[in-house]
């Protein structure tokens, strides 16, 4: 079968981060329009006379020299000298990003940005926007695959190899110049959609991951107070389903249509301009479902995330309502086990350390010492299995004595150690809800009082920390603690 392609578009060589990134968006939206405009074409029964194919720009750098530069920012280095190149997805959504990135690679390196045509197919479930609705009977009805005629994505362009640190390029490269491949990136672009009923472009950089629900419940009506009240920072309140609650200072009203069904890991979104906003999403309850979606948050390059749930307290000493703020973790979730290896450490992030006990003190009123009345800092250790009570306690007391551990959950350490793989910096809060090791469980009275006083004021904390990292510069809050050796330049 014959191949139907778009004419070739040329490499270009760019000095202007916005002109580089325009030529992006040029090539994107001509091979991706090329690849939609034939699928609808085969929905009104025209059969294309060959494979349809189209390919993914690509963006090219190249360093000459091992000089140093003066840049305090972690990121936008090319550690070799060489040929650094990467494919790229959805440049309107990344606008900032990318632009931000070319623009530090230059002022580092010199040189230019070149953009041209990628070799990696562009997969038709990935030209389409997830908004848009095909006439899926029409296609069902034709006697053709739809395999037979358009590329499909390929798990094999699909991987994490990079972002691992298990990535081998070949001798004098090109090397990576980012964490994640075009196709990497759509996948997730789409799966975000699916689990959270939201696009892409509603997520902002600052994420609060949650196990409850009550603390989206505790944001909605936080956000929706904003809104009535003219906030005057925050534009938009955004729920599932793209529905919008303008804020009243800049006209106010609503748009788009709520979801008419709860998705499995719904999401939240305060909304700035470029996406510096807050975003809160309910992962549920396990390992698995946190790593899912940070695997897929990861793609959307925030400067932060943080969770912010319920624990078991394991210290006599804590009482329900007390706070942990972990500087360790003991990972006991083993859905990270092949792609980061449990011998990795993973540290605490001053930044983020600092602006959560920060919150803690601005909000409780506690300073000093006499946080120490409500807040433990200690090693909170996240097991996947959710009835660890029922197992031989005196092996898990001891694994928890040993640890130092002040904590359990079963999603904190998955978030961290995502965090720490895909280079977003992280940090966990914890609100002690249950003491099972000391016969403490939440009675139905109990749990009613304990989550009236306590989720306002912890939902509180968490809101005002993700504030205080936003208001601080990146070469701060990005840190070099979660570099490698050869690491991609781009953020």
């Amino acid at each position: 079968m014959d191949t139907i392609t778009p004419a070739a578009m040329p490499q270009k060589a760019f000095t202007d981060p916005h002109a580089a990134w325009a030529y992006v968006a040029e090539i994107y939206s001509r091979n991706t329009g090329f690849i939609r405009d034939q699928l609808l074409a085969l929905t009104r029964g025209q059969v294309p006379k060959g494979r349809v194919r189209a390919f993914y720009p690509e963006v090219q750098v190249t360093s000459r020299s091992y000089g140093k530069t003066a840049s305090t920012l972690p990121y936008g280095y090319l550690h070799t000298p060489g040929i650094y190149r990467t494919t790229v997805t959805a440049p309107e959504l990344f606008k900032s990003y990318l632009i931000e990135q070319f623009d530090v690679i230059l002022r580092n390196h010199g040189g230019a940005i070149e953009v041209g045509e990628s070799t990696t197919r562009i997969p038709l479930h990935f030209a389409i926007p997830t908004t848009e609705r095909i006439d899926g009977e029409a296609i069902n009805a034709l006697p053709i695959p739809l395999r037979d005629l358009f590329d499909v994505p390929d798990l094999q362009d699909t991987d994490d190899e990079i972002a691992n640190g298990t990535f081998v390029p070949p001798p004098g490269g090109p090397y990576p110049l980012a964490h994640f491949t075009a196709p990497r990136v759509d996948y997730s672009l789409q799966r975000l959609a699916h689990y959270t009923g939201t696009e892409p472009d509603h997520f902002q950089n600052f994420v609060i991951f949650t196990n409850y629900g009550f603390y989206m419940d505790e944001f909605a009506r936080v956000a929706e107070r904003y809104m009535t009240e003219g906030h005057p920072e925050y534009e938009s309140f955004v729920e599932p389903g793209g529905y919008v609650t303008h804020n009243s200072r800049l006209g106010g009203g609503n748009s788009g249509v709520r979801a008419t069904r709860i998705p499995q890991m719904p999401a939240l979104h305060l909304t700035l301009p470029k996406n510096r906003g807050i975003t809160i999403v309910n992962i549920g309850v396990g390992p698995s479902n946190a790593k899912t979606i940070t695997d897929h948050i990861a793609v959307l390059r925030p400067h932060a995330w943080i969770m912010l749930g319920h624990c078991a307290g394991l210290r006599n000493s804590q009482e329900l309502g007390d706070y942990v703020l972990a500087h360790a973790y003991l990972r006991e979730d083993h859905v990270l086990d092949a792609d980061l290896p449990v011998t990795v450490p993973i540290p605490a992030l001053a930044e983020v350390q600092v602006a959560l006990e920060q919150a803690v003190g601005e909000i409780t009123h506690l300073h000093g010492i006499e946080t120490k009345r409500i807040m433990r800092t200690g090693t909170v250790a996240t097991f996947d299995n959710r009835n660890w009570e029922l197992r031989d306690q005196a092996e898990i007391t001891r694994q928890l004595s040993q640890s130092r551990a002040v904590a359990l959950d079963m999603e904190s350490a998955t978030i961290a150690a995502n965090g720490f793989r895909f280079r977003v910096p992280y940090g966990t809060l914890l609100c002690v809800s249950d003491k099972p090791l000391h016969g403490e469980l939440k009675l139905p009275g109990m749990a009613s009082d304990f989550y009236r006083t306590q989720v306002a004021r912890h939902f509180q904390i968490g809101l005002r920390a993700m504030e205080i990292l936003r208001d601080q510069p990146p070469e701060r809050l990005h840190s070099r603690k979660l570099r490698s050796f050869a690491e991609t330049a781009f953020q």
